[in-house]
């Protein structure tokens, strides 16, 4: 994967030294979205290919946003923080940052860890390939777009994750377990699915993926 593909989410209480590096990683090919909470952060991790974390943030302790995001994703996480001692990185690392970087710090070195980082990261199966018609519906794996009667439907990327895969076996009962497993790797949240379902209904209407209550969902081909 090249640095173009990747989307770093920057989390940075500090407004100005957050654009400023956020400049610097665009300039490298990164996308970058920028929050300054604990709580958007969480809200925000899963559109990211990468996190970095301060983690002195005005609402959420750092550590505490880290172990929230390791507990539903394996999603890289560097932490960038002024706090520099041993048992800082030690509990950093336990919160289940990857690789923990202290203020101050070269940008060429951030440059370094992300790459590395990003090369340890344990890739995922790929769902997409080819586009999917049903009737008005249209899923297209290769831009990742969907559009229903010909109007594109905006969808974060595991919202599409898990349409694709329900798409792509029609009239078949797909465990949320499996789902879980292919869209958001080994973790497990009846939670995380059911609202991703919910999202997806909402934005392309509810005929189209059936609960089959206890087990799953499957896709309906109208």
């Amino acid at each position: 994967m090249s640095s173009a593909a990747w989307r770093v989410l920057l989390v940075e209480k500090n407004a100005g030294e957050a654009e400023a590096l956020a400049q610097g990683l665009r300039r490298h090919g990164y996308e970058v979205d920028i929050v300054s909470t604990g709580g958007d952060a969480l809200r925000m991790y899963a559109e990211a290919s990468l996190v970095l974390l301060d983690l002195d943030l005005p609402d959420i302790d750092g550590l505490e946003v880290c172990r929230g995001i390791r507990t539903a994703s394996e999603i890289p996480v560097i932490a960038v923080t002024a706090r520099g001692s041993e048992l800082d990185r030690v509990l950093g690392l336990q919160a289940g940052a990857d690789d923990y970087l202290a203020k101050p710090y070269g940008f060429r070195e951030l440059l370094a860890r992300i790459e590395a980082v990003m090369r340890r990261a344990r890739p995922m199966p790929s769902i997409t390939a080819g586009t999917i018609t049903c009737g008005p519906l249209q899923i297209d794996g290769r831009a990742r777009e969907v559009s229903l009667d010909g109007e594109l439907v905006e969808t974060t990327r595991k919202e599409f994750d898990v349409l694709y895969l329900l798409a792509s076996h029609p009239d078949t009962v797909v465990p949320r377990k499996v789902l879980m497993q292919r869209v958001w790797g080994d973790s497990w949240s009846r939670r995380t699915v059911d609202t991703h379902i919910s999202t997806l209904r909402n934005k392309i209407g509810a005929n189209w993926i059936v609960t089959i209550r206890g087990v799953g969902f499957r896709f309906a081909q109208g």
